[in-house]
């Protein structure tokens, strides 16, 4: 089993920035893509950013250019740079963690963007 913490959510104003974090524990060998998922009110779930284990990263459209994720495989940690918030950003944040076909979910944090 792997568990996830996440870190950094916050109330912040339009065009603010906050960095969210992500610490990965437990049975962890050999995770393949780590990423941040956000969640709405009354919205599905939706993919914000991964980056898998070379490096290689995947953003959805409406954050391109203001977010940025990077991790410290090393350290098992995934980090979320978010810039220029809007209040379109206002979710709760999960991480994720993909190892060996299987799939882990942080229990997420809180952001809040006011105009």
């Amino acid at each position: 089993q792997v568990q996830l913490v996440e870190s950094g959510g916050d109330l912040v104003q339009a065009g603010g920035s906050l960095r969210l974090s992500c610490a990965a524990s437990g049975r962890i060998f050999s995770i393949n893509v780590m990423g941040w998922y956000r969640q709405a009110p009354g919205k599905q779930r939706e993919l914000v950013a991964t980056i898998t284990n070379i490096g290689f990263t995947n953003y959805v459209d409406s954050v391109k250019g203001r977010f940025t994720i990077s991790r410290d495989s090393a350290k098992n940690l995934v980090f979320l740079q978010m810039n220029s918030l809007n209040p379109e950003d206002t979710a709760v944040y999960y991480c994720y963690v993909g190892q060996d076909f299987q799939s882990y979910w942080g229990q997420g944090t809180q952001v809040t963007v006011s105009s």
